[in-house]
C-alpha cells in the first residue's frame, strides 16, 4: 500500500474518487498539514446548503425543547398528537443526516473523524431523557468547535452542556444538608464525577482514590440545569447555589477552597493538566491511528508533547502523523473498520452522488453501531474484538451488495474498474484475481465485501 493511501485510510474515512491523485499531486505533508488546519479548506456549497436546511442544529437546547417537545395536551387530537410525535423526532434525525453528510462528503476529513473520535469519547445516549433533542446540538456546540483545539476547552464545554449533565446523572447532584436538598434533589450522585476521571480525563489506572471521586462529586454539587430559560445560560445550564456544598474539599492531593463554579474550574483545570491525562489521551489516539495495541514509546512523545502543549490536541495528532510508528509499513491495512467507518468508506469509494442518508443510517443500525445510540458511557470501541465476528462479516458482505448496486444514491451500478482504480493497491492480488474471475455484475460487490475492504 502506498503512503497516499495509508493517509487517506488514517485521517479520513476512505479514499473518493481522485483522492490519491490529489495527494499525489500536492504531497503527503502539505496533505497532513491542510488537514491539521481544517478552516483553510474551503467546504463546498452544496455541503452548506445543505446544512442550512436543517434548523434545528442551529437552535439552543432550551430553542429545542420549546419547539420540538410535545406538550401534553388531552383536548388533542390523534392526528395532531401524531403530527407531534412526528416533529418530535426531527432534532436526532436532522442530526444524524448532518452528522453522515459531513462525514462522506467533506473535504476536512480530519475534523470529521476527530469528531466521530470525540463523540465517542465524550459519549452521550440519546434515548435517555430530553438527549433525542440534543445529540446534534451537543455535538455541534461541545465537540465539533474543539475537536483540533484545546483538550481543556473540549473538555469543559462537555462538562457545561445539559446532554452530558442529562446523560450522567449530574444534573440533580445535591448537597444533602442544602437549602436545595428536597425533592428530588436529595443528595449526591457519584456517576459523573466518577465517569468524568474514569473515562474522560486520568483512565481506569489514573492513579484517583473513591475519595477524589466523593470529592468531585461535591465539587460538582449544584452543577445543574435551567431548561424554563429564566435563571441559567442561553443552553440551559444553571449553577444552583442554593444546592451546592459550600466547605472545602481535597482533590488529587490538591486543597479545593469552598467557593462555588470557581471549584469547578479549578478541578477541570487539574484534570486536563494530569500526567495521567496525557497518558490516557494520547494512548487513545495512538489506538485510533494506528493500531489497537499501540507501541508504548508512541504513547509517551505523545503525552510529552500533549504537557508541554497544554493539551493542544493539533499539536499531539501532528507529532503522531511525523512518527515512524505512524509509518511502518507493516500496519498498513491492518485496523480493522468499525462499522460506521466500513459504511462511510464504501460510500466515499463508490462516488455515490446524493447519498441516501437515511438508508445509510439504517445500514448502522444493521450494522449493530447506531449513530448516537450506544448507552454505555465509553462510547463505541475502536477495536478489532469489538467488530469481528461471522455474523458481522456476513451482515457487511450482503451490504456491500446493495451499496455495489446503487441503492444508496442514484441506484446506478458502481463500476468495478473505477472502483479498482480509487481503492489502488489495498485491494490485494489474490482478491483482484479472484474478481477477474467473476461475473462483471458481481464484481463491485466483491470488492466492497472483500477482507481487504474491511480493514483501512
Amino acid at each position: 500500500m502506498t503512503k497516499s493511501l495509508h493517509i487517506l485510510n488514517r485521517l479520513s474515512f476512505g479514499s473518493r474518487p481522485g483522492d490519491i491523485e490529489q495527494i499525489q499531486s500536492m504531497g503527503i505533508e502539505a496533505y497532513i498539514q491542510s488537514q491539521l488546519s481544517p478552516d483553510s479548506i474551503p467546504e463546498s456549497p452544496q455541503i452548506t446548503r445543505q446544512l442550512n436546511q436543517w434548523r434545528t442544529l442551529k437552535l439552543t437546547p432550551v430553542q429545542l425543547l420549546r419547539q420540538y417537545k410535545p406538550r401534553r395536551q388531552k383536548q388533542r387530537s390523534e392526528e395532531e398528537r401524531q403530527k407531534a410525535r412526528q416533529k418530535a423526532r426531527q432534532p436526532l434525525q436532522q442530526a444524524i443526516q448532518a452528522r453522515l453528510l459531513r462525514a462522506i462528503a467533506s473535504s476536512r476529513q480530519l475534523q470529521e473523524v476527530m469528531v466521530n473520535f470525540w463523540f465517542n469519547h465524550f459519549n452521550v445516549f440519546a434515548r435517555k431523557g430530553d438527549i433525542k433533542f440534543w445529540v446534534g446540538v451537543y455535538e455541534q456546540q461541545a465537540i465539533r468547535p474543539y475537536a483540533l483545539g484545546r483538550f481543556r476547552d473540549l473538555l469543559a464545554a462537555t462538562v457545561h452542556h445539559p446532554a452530558m449533565l442529562v446523560y450522567l446523572d449530574n444534573w440533580r447532584n445535591t448537597a444533602p444538608n442544602s437549602p436545595g436538598a428536597k425533592g428530588r434533589f436529595r443528595g449526591i450522585n457519584e456517576n459523573y464525577a466518577r465517569e468524568l476521571m474514569e473515562l474522560h480525563t486520568l483512565g481506569v489506572d489514573g492513579g484517583y482514590s473513591q475519595d477524589d471521586v466523593i470529592a468531585l462529586a461535591h465539587i460538582l454539587t449544584g452543577w445543574g440545569l435551567d431548561l424554563d430559560g429564566n435563571k441559567g445560560d442561553s443552553n440551559g445550564f444553571y449553577f444552583d447555589r442554593n444546592r451546592h456544598d459550600y466547605s472545602d474539599k481535597l482533590f488529587l492531593g490538591q486543597r479545593i477552597k469552598g467557593s462555588g463554579v470557581a471549584e469547578v474550574e479549578q478541578a477541570i483545570d487539574s484534570l486536563a493538566s494530569h500526567p495521567a491525562t496525557a497518558r490516557y489521551i494520547s494512548y487513545k489516539l495512538a489506538q485510533y491511528f494506528v493500531a489497537d495495541e499501540p507501541p508504548s514509546g508512541l504513547v509517551k512523545r505523545l503525552a510529552k508533547k500533549f504537557l508541554q502543549t497544554e493539551g493542544d490536541i493539533r499539536a499531539v495528532l501532528d507529532t503522531l502523523f511525523q512518527r515512524p510508528e505512524f509509518w511502518q509499513a507493516n500496519d498498513y491495512g491492518r485496523k480493522f473498520k468499525t462499522p460506521y467507518h466500513y459504511i462511510i468508506s464504501a460510500v466515499r469509494a463508490t462516488g455515490t452522488k446524493e447519498p441516501n442518508l437515511k438508508r445509510i443510517s439504517g445500514m448502522l443500525n444493521q450494522l449493530s453501531m447506531p449513530l448516537y445510540n450506544c448507552s454505555t458511557p465509553e462510547g463505541y470501541k475502536n477495536t478489532q474484538d469489538a467488530w469481528l465476528s461471522p455474523d458481522a462479516m456476513l451482515r457487511r458482505v450482503s451490504l456491500a451488495t446493495a451499496i455495489a448496486q446503487g441503492r444508496l444514491g442514484d441506484n446506478q451500478s458502481v463500476d468495478a474498474n473505477q472502483l479498482l482504480n480509487t481503492l489502488g493497491d489495498s485491494i490485494s492480488a489474490q482478491t483482484k484475481r479472484e474478481i477477474e474471475n467473476s461475473p462483471e455484475k458481481l464484481r463491485a460487490a466483491l470488492i466492497l465485501g472483500s477482507p481487504d475492504s474491511m480493514y483501512r
